[in-house]
């Protein structure tokens, strides 16, 4: 039967709310306030601690970069989808002579209304634009 090494006794100074943590830690756990920071020290200067805080900033590293690229396409898909309107509109929309343009400016802030409200229920139930189109739509120009 192997024998128990002993344990040698260190002194260290801790900062005063470091030690509250760590006596406040320790009554929680039910543990001697020695074994909590010998876990402590051990976790800090194991080999394989810095791999894990790597692994941990790896990995929401790749979370922030998912979101940045659906983001980035979210975007696409309304710059897009704006510059689709406007071109249709300016093309099929011939200007107005003056006497005509005062009962279109009124009838526009209708529609406008109208607009914002179908909007504002869209955005509240759903579905979004950006869920109706595929991810993996090809490129007119060979982007494939």
């Amino acid at each position: 039967m192997a024998g128990r090494r002993k344990k040698i006794k260190i002194s260290a100074y801790l900062d005063p709310d470091v030690m509250t943590m760590l006596a406040d830690y320790a009554a929680r756990r039910n543990q001697p306030q020695s074994m909590i920071a010998e876990a402590a020290i051990a976790s800090f200067l194991s080999p394989d601690a810095a791999e894990r805080r790597e692994a941990a900033i790896g990995k929401r590293l790749d979370q922030l970069d998912r979101r940045m690229m659906r983001l980035e396409r979210d975007m696409g898909i309304s710059v897009e989808t704006l510059a689709v309107f406007v071109r249709f509109w300016l093309t099929t929309t011939p200007a107005l002579p003056e006497p005509a343009a005062q009962a279109a400016r009124v009838k526009a802030a209708e529609r406008y209304e109208a607009f914002i409200t179908a909007l504002g229920r869209r955005l509240v139930k759903g579905p979004k634009l950006r869920q109706e189109i595929p991810e993996d739509v090809p490129g007119e120009k060979g982007d494939q």
